[in-house]
């Protein structure tokens, strides 16, 4: 983060018209006080809006690691130095702000209370957006497809939703399963087991091109989040839009996005977390569509709630808070 900072500096020096911005948009892992106080002052003094998509203090350190607090107050700082403090959720908002209250609360001394406040002030929640996806018809008379898109990393929980497709293989119910998504070094190993344990059901694995990824999602009945860790859920969003029917775990930022707090009917596309009862909603949505019922349809309400982040709503709320934060 301080390389950062120093190299965005250096190179935004040699920029020859400054007088053309209006407002400088960082994320949270740059160091923004840091920026400041190296960057030409033509720069340093431009309202700045910190963007949140995540947090090192609440963000799950790996099993082997332990947390790195100084990414942690880079992130205080960051937020202390800017005009304004977007996060991608209101959970995600009240995650961090309250971990931080508690993180100051154990400081041996010169605890930073009144900084909880302070950016509590300035912070409003401005989510990601999507663009729309057309309808679609009724997936064929193929058994139930599954899609699993996230991270290959722990903190995604794979080992739940393949226990949840062993007890779903058990009751001899037959379907078909994507497991989506981007691979880094270290791949927990789930996947491999689970590669070879339910190849005659993969449809897809691993990373796809963005068309070929979306190309999965519009096929797709079901999409399957098992997440420990998630401040928006971005791909969950984006397989509703694609016509999915969700089954997301009821924690985190998933309830936020459908409405749960304020409709309880949305909480048919949710589950307690368990593999057991993820298992039990696959295995009733697998036997409505041999049935012949509509599970596009009946995700409708779920793509409802998730319309208000297209782009076209999303951008025009962007584009009023910039304003707002430009001298006149």
């Amino acid at each position: 983060m301080r390389h950062s900072a120093v190299t965005m500096a250096e190179q935004l020096q040699k920029m020859d018209h400054p007088g053309a911005w209006d407002i400088l948009f960082c994320s949270d892992m740059l160091n923004l006080a840091e920026f400041r106080g190296l960057a030409d002052t033509r720069f340093a003094t431009l309202p700045t809006v910190a963007y949140f998509h995540e947090n090192q203090l609440t963000y799950p350190a790996p099993r082997s690691q332990e947390r790195d607090l100084q990414l942690a107050f880079t992130n205080v700082t960051t937020a202390l130095a800017a005009n304004a403090v977007w996060f991608n959720s209101e959970f995600h908002q009240e995650d961090f702000l309250q971990a931080l209250a508690a993180w100051m609360k154990r400081m041996p001394d010169h605890r930073l209370l009144p900084a909880v406040e302070q950016i509590r002030r300035k912070s409003k929640v401005l989510p990601p957006s999507i663009a729309p996806a057309p309808p679609r018809c009724d997936s064929d008379s193929r058994p139930l497809h599954l899609v699993w898109s996230a991270r290959w990393e722990y903190d995604k929980n794979p080992a739940l939703f393949f226990a949840a497709l062993r007890q779903v293989r058990e009751l001899g119910i037959d379907f078909q399963v994507s497991v989506l998504g981007e691979s880094f070094q270290e791949v927990p190993e789930e996947f491999a087991r689970a590669r070879q344990e339910f190849s005659q059901q993969i449809v897809h694995w691993g990373f796809l091109p963005t068309a070929a990824y979306r190309d999965v999602l519009a096929s797709a009945d079901v999409a399957v989040s098992t997440a420990d860790h998630e401040f928006f859920g971005i791909s969950a969003v984006e397989a509703i839009e694609a016509g999915a029917f969700p089954l997301l775990p009821e924690r985190l930022a998933y309830p936020e996005l459908l409405g749960l707090q304020t409709n309880q009917a949305q909480r048919r596309f949710f589950y307690d977390g368990s593999a057991k009862m993820l298992s039990e909603k696959i295995v009733s949505l697998a036997r409505q569509k041999q049935e012949k019922q509509s599970l596009y349809t009946a995700s409708e309400p779920a793509r409802a709630a998730i319309r208000r982040f297209h782009h076209e709503t999303q951008i025009a709320r962007r584009d009023s808070e910039l304003t707002c934060l430009v001298p006149r």
